[in-house]
């Protein structure tokens, strides 16, 4: 938005440039002309302005302590939350899924409608086994660049899907990218949402493929209790993340954490 408005005033001020330049006498013409060049500005401006206005994201500080965000579980209990975003995929979410059971795991998985829609037998799959679903949205758009009415629908008709697989569970809601304004935070209290985003020091950005070593690293370096740990199982290439969790999982367990589900989490609050 910003190199577009740049563009803007840039070819304004060159038309301004140009006109001083050139030998037109006729008034009438030249207002015209301003106008012309003027206008693409005001409406940069506007959009810039506008989407502000309506995208502007919350803050931490002002919304951990109403409870209606969690980023982690205040506890003293050895206890972290696996939670995998952009699922299910019909490879790697059966593998983490095998993962998960060799070492007495329970996640959350962050889904998206969409792909829920496409691989039914693996969400199926993921409920059977103890885990539970998250809501991620229908198509993975972020807010900050759809809008609050286009995120509206997605968490709405991915609830539907959800509800399809599991009922009479904690409803979470997590928005990609963490991109959630107050009006989408309030859309999502109403229709019976926690929203989940992750703790600062679990972001292992495995998407990014830094490497399996590299992410187990992050995860055990950086473990505390009442962790959310953000992973992914689809989206891309999640081999690493596979790896990494054949390490994280045993190393975590050997120093007494257990692995729970967030809303299992939850319960654990302040003790």
């Amino acid at each position: 938005m910003m190199n577009y408005l740049n563009y803007s005033l840039l070819v304004y001020f060159q038309s301004i440039l140009s006109l001083i330049g050139s030998m037109i006498t006729n008034k009438r013409t030249i207002i015209i002309y301003l106008w012309l060049c003027l206008v693409p500005v005001c409406f940069s401006f506007w959009d810039v302005l506008h989407a502000n206005a309506s995208t502007e994201m919350i803050r931490r500080k002002q919304v951990e302590p109403t409870g209606k965000v969690i980023w982690e579980v205040p506890t003293q209990k050895k206890v972290i939350a696996l939670t995998f975003d952009d699922g299910p995929n019909p490879v790697y979410t059966p593998q983490i899924l095998a993962l998960l059971r060799q070492y007495e795991a329970t996640a959350t998985f962050f889904s998206i409608g969409y792909q829920m829609e496409r691989y039914p037998q693996i969400v199926r799959r993921v409920v059977q086994e103890g885990h539970e679903l998250g809501n991620h949205s229908m198509t993975h758009s972020y807010e900050d660049r759809v809008g609050f009415e286009r995120m509206r629908s997605e968490l709405i008709r991915a609830d539907k899907v959800i509800q399809k697989y599991q009922q009479n569970k904690p409803k979470l809601f997590r928005p990609p990218g963490g991109y959630i304004d107050n009006l989408l935070l309030q859309e999502s209290i109403q229709n019976g949402y926690k929203v989940v985003l992750w703790s600062t020091n679990q972001d292992t950005k495995d998407w990014s493929l830094p490497g399996a070593q590299v992410i187990a690293d992050h995860v055990i370096r950086h473990a505390r209790s009442g962790d959310i740990v953000l992973l992914h199982d689809g989206g891309g290439d999640r081999k690493q993340t596979i790896e990494a969790l054949k390490t994280i999982l045993p190393v975590l367990k050997q120093q007494g954490y257990q692995f729970v589900s967030v809303s299992e989490l939850l319960n654990y609050r302040n003790n």
